[in-house]
């Protein structure tokens, strides 16, 4: 098995400097202060959810682990960080050697999550876990807001497939991560060859209006991509009139057409009229492909239509109006000192505005009800209740700096599934709402 089937980079850089500059100039007070080899443990989470979403999704897993790995300084990072006076010489030298030896847990990657679920936990010193802090939180955030749209518009597509096409609608290379938490929401493909290299998605792609403008006619055009490509592709029949190109496509590739594509006008009317002349014309099985600035409630709108799938962009790789997911990275615990038995003392930054948060290393379990459905999200610190320890929501992923928790891809977007089967059937509605379950505290004494 190749790097791409686990879905991992096939070459990637040091990511040591996608951070922000205070967690360095952080780190250096912390080493002249004496207090960076405290013990901490630090937290992802987040206050709430955007505004009508009934349930989050954690996805990035995969491609955190990946950065944490590659957070090193190497001698190019270094020499900048010198050449700008970012960080005094002893703190160059302590980041000469970095390399993150604590632990992370969290929810696995495609598992939902709610306001207050501790997505992520990483612990060790504050010195190795603060300068993770932005990676981690820029990965997380984009990813899980690709994600959770592309899981409300797969939920409203139902069993038909969806395409993810939004690479020239973001920068290139969140194009390649949106496509990969467009996989885990539940599309069925990319147009993006990178996405399908590094993380080996499934990619279609046939032609543009370009193409059919680049000929003299459109019969032209039809029968030089059927003569490439094969009677099975997908002709695009909306750059001049609808009903005149249906008709040309299949007299030029016969019944055993794939499919037409429709990427403009009233998309709910021209289907129904292409699917009756497509079976008129004898092509019953030649497929109805819509795009077109699609949304989840343009999807939805469709379900009654006769279109056999989706190609979203624009839509998908902005979250579908919530780009970020508001996560926060905050330190929840801290040893009293240095001495590794030195017990953790919960930490906690009170303050108005909404911004308060709750101390203590969290432990997080889904309440089921008597047939099985989730009701509620539980976070607690202290001894996990007997009744939730076979409901227990957070894994290793990472143990003395190793990672542990690698998974192919098509494993975390099953999990996806089954997590959103297993919420209350309201959680698959458009109409805004609260969270799907609440989520309750048990907070109790916090140990070491």
């Amino acid at each position: 098995m190749n790097t791409a089937d686990l879905g991992l980079p096939v070459d990637v850089p040091s990511t040591a400097l996608f951070t922000d500059q205070y967690e360095l100039t952080m780190l250096q007070a912390a080493l002249k202060g004496g207090t960076a080899e405290r013990r901490s443990v630090f937290e992802v989470f987040t206050r709430r959810l955007p505004e009508g979403r009934r349930y989050g999704v954690v996805a990035g897993t995969g491609r955190v682990l990946d950065a944490v790995e590659n957070f090193r300084f190497d001698a190019d990072v270094l020499g900048f960080l010198r050449e700008r006076d970012i960080v005094d010489g002893p703190t160059l030298e302590w980041l000469a050697s970095y390399r993150f030896s604590g632990d992370i847990w969290g929810y696995p990657e495609g598992e939902v999550y709610f306001p207050g679920s501790p997505i992520m936990r990483v612990e060790g010193s504050f010195a190795e876990c603060v300068l993770l802090e932005t990676v981690i939180l820029s990965i997380l955030n984009h990813d899980s807001a690709i994600a959770a749209a592309a899981s409300r518009m797969s939920s409203a597509a139902g069993e038909r497939p969806l395409i993810e096409m939004g690479a020239r609608r973001t920068h290139e290379l969140a194009a390649v991560a949106a496509a990969r938490a467009a996989y885990v929401g539940g599309f069925t493909s990319t147009s993006d060859l990178a996405a399908g290299f590094r993380y080996n998605i499934p990619t279609v792609g046939t032609s543009a209006h370009a193409f059919t403008l680049l000929h003299d006619h459109e019969r032209d055009a039809f029968r030089a991509q059927v003569n490439s490509l094969g009677r099975n592709t997908t002709l695009l029949v909306d750059t001049y009139d609808v009903a005149a190109a249906v008709r040309t496509a299949v007299e030029i590739a016969g019944p055993e057409l794939g499919a037409v594509r429709i990427d403009s006008g009233d998309l709910l009317l021209v289907a129904h009229r292409v699917r009756q002349q497509l079976d008129e014309l004898g092509a019953g099985r030649t497929k109805i492909i819509v795009t077109s600035d699609l949304d989840e409630y343009a999807i939805a709108s469709l379900a009654a239509a006769p279109v056999d799938a989706y190609g979203v962009g624009t839509q998908l790789v902005t979250g579908s109006g919530h780009p970020t997911c508001s996560m926060v990275y905050k330190l929840v615990a801290r040893a009293e000192s240095a001495d590794p038995e030195a017990p953790l003392v919960p930490v906690a930054k009170k303050a108005a505005g909404g911004k308060t948060s709750i101390g203590g290393r969290k432990w997080a379990a889904r309440r089921p009800d008597a047939d099985g459905v989730a009701e509620a999200e539980v976070v607690g610190t202290g001894a996990v209740p007997p009744e939730l320890a076979d409901h227990q929501l957070l894994v290793e992923l990472v143990k003395g700096g190793d990672v542990v928790a690698r998974e192919p891809l098509d494993t975390v977007r099953d999990r996806h599934a089954a997590a959103r089967a297993n919420l209350p059937l309201s959680a698959t509605q458009l109409s805004r709402g609260e969270p799907v379950i609440p989520t309750e505290y048990a907070v109790g004494r916090s140990g070491s």
